[in-house]
């Protein structure tokens, strides 16, 4: 693909391998050691469930404690984790059926992998992996890839045959790679308040030993973990890894320097340049497959006028946002990661203009009252927008969107929550706007955001032309007709406007020094899903 801003053609991979690369700093100031082999991570946001199904954040500890079939690399290409290879048309692991309407794709499981209380990992797993998740009764966060399935046969104990009713390009992204439930622990459970949903069951490097809710996940290393290292050592090289929950940035850098901890996968901008110095960090500057944006809440008869919205497009000014976050975010016009080849670098845009934003409020009757807050019949073009509190990113930049609306005389005031009720409100559209990123997986499944029943749908956007390209985005294997269709998705979320795309990030992971064999990874599987190749120099 061809990327216009920098006018040069560049790769997927290649843009991915390019900017993990870059790794600087250097220090003066030493950090405190610990005697014993643990790592110390810090999480900015708080967990709801350690569910891997369930949760509404990303899975940084359910990485560490709970394996699919498949999972992303460093480079975002699915690799085999507990199935023994990725299922491709040209390996025979999908055939598409005669008619071409649907498809089956067949796993071939890895022998010898132990759940972490010693039970074996088999066929009936995988299958009783679909049942649970698919079961109305179980009030997932995410049913993706759940539904397409119509029949799963477990022949013998390491295969898998999974019957789908459409083609489903995006398999390798939902479902069986989240991770694998144990059917000898949960048959018969209600997943919605069992035990498992605080210590979850995994076949992964840790296991989870203790859960404080609001201050930290302790897991162990499992001594029945199935992966070796090229030598022939069982891995996780790790004895211990402890997730803080630290959801306020000062803090969580605090303790960074201090050695309190080892590793942050989410380094606030606004400090990640103080860090620059500090003996004993490594700082890795490392791709994310991620878009920040705000959205409108359709259920607010206000912000259903899109006279109002294209306003607040026209308001907001990407440089700004992209200045008070130091420079590692790069304007975005797209929902559409610019790195895949389905991202239309010419979808239609809405130039920074506050002068054509106040032109568009006046044309629709929204005239400036005496506090010089723009109203149409006695409606006051106030909102609430909401981000997460303490996340220091999202705050600075909601200060600026604050500031461009009011200067195009709409009053909008932070309304920002922590943890499960920032989530609850974004799901369930307790806010007028809300300013938040997404991070997805190598196919990103986009009716999630954008089709009327999508699960996280949060702004009750719904437009039956939406829901058919999207539809069709996702029931085909030919690039080209994804192609068109993601390039129709792109154009319809331009005009109607559910979202306005602000900017595209990169992580910037603050580690100790002495991890090594520590991997970046792009997608929604966090870099943790490698965790089990690190080590800690003595």
């Amino acid at each position: 693909m061809t990327d216009a801003s920098r006018g040069q053609n560049w790769s997927r991979r290649g843009a991915l391998g390019g900017i993990a690369a870059a790794t600087t700093l250097s220090g003066c100031r030493p950090l405190r050691r610990r005697a014993d082999n643990t790592l110390v991570a810090g999480l900015t946001y708080d967990l709801d469930t350690l569910n891997v199904y369930s949760t509404g954040f990303l899975g940084d500890v359910q990485a560490a404690v709970v394996e699919g079939l498949l999972a992303p690399d460093a480079h975002a290409r699915y690799v085999p984790v507990l199935a023994t290879s990725v299922p491709s048309i040209a390996n025979g692991g999908i055939v598409i059926d005669p008619d071409g309407t649907g498809m089956t794709i067949t796993y071939a499981l890895r022998r010898g992998v132990r759940w972490h209380d010693g039970a074996p990992f088999t066929a009936a797993d995988v299958a009783f992996t679909w049942r649970a998740v698919r079961n109305p009764a179980f009030l997932a966060e995410s049913k993706d890839g759940a539904e397409e399935i119509v029949a799963i046969e477990t022949p013998d104990p390491f295969t898998v045959v999974c019957r789908y009713a459409k083609v489903t390009p995006t398999f390798a992204a939902t479902l069986f790679t989240f991770g694998i439930l144990p059917k000898h622990l949960l048959e018969g459970v209600n997943l919605n308040n069992a035990p498992y949903n605080e210590r979850p069951i995994g076949t992964g490097p840790f296991i989870v030993t203790r859960f404080r809710r609001g201050q930290y996940v302790l897991t162990e290393r499992n001594p029945h973990y199935w992966r070796r290292d090229a030598a022939g050592r069982q891995l996780p090289y790790i004895d211990r890894l402890i997730f803080k929950i630290i959801p306020n940035s000062n803090t969580l850098l605090t303790q960074l320097r201090s050695g309190e901890l080892d590793l942050v996968t989410q380094t606030p901008y606004d400090q990640a340049k103080q860090m620059n110095g500090l003996a004993g960090v490594d700082l890795v500057r490392s791709p994310l497959l991620s878009w920040q944006h705000l959205d409108f809440n359709f259920r607010n008869p206000l912000l259903r006028d899109p006279a109002i919205r294209r306003a607040i497009a026209h308001a907001l000014d990407r440089s700004a946002m992209v200045k008070v976050n130091g420079g590692f975010q790069t304007p975005a016009w797209s929902v559409v990661v610019p790195i895949f080849d389905f991202h239309d670098p010419h979808a239609l845009r809405y130039p920074y203009d506050p002068v054509r934003a106040r032109a568009i409020l006046d044309a629709a009757g929204y005239v400036p009252g005496p506090d010089g807050v723009r109203a149409r019949a006695g409606a006051r073009l106030s909102f609430r927008v909401v981000t997460q509190a303490g996340k220091a990113d999202d705050e600075l930049t909601q200060q600026i969107i604050l500031a461009q609306l009011k200067a195009i005389g709409i009053e909008a005031f932070a309304d920002n929550k922590m943890g499960i009720a920032y989530r609850q409100a974004r799901y369930k559209g307790d806010f007028d706007m809300t300013y938040s990123s997404w991070v997805t997986g190598v196919d990103p499944v986009y009716s999630r955001f954008f089709a009327t029943h999508g699960s996280n749908n949060g702004q009750a956007y719904s437009n039956p032309a939406m829901d058919r390209i999207l539809a069709q985005m996702e029931s085909t294997l030919d690039p080209v007709e994804r192609k068109r269709a993601a390039f129709e998705m792109q154009h319809l979320l331009a005009v109607d406007l559910p979202t306005i795309p602000l900017t595209n990030a990169v992580a910037v992971v603050s580690k100790n020094s002495r991890l090594q064999g520590f991997t970046p990874n792009p997608t929604n599987m966090t870099p943790y899903v490698s965790c089990a190749g690190w080590r800690l120099n003595a």
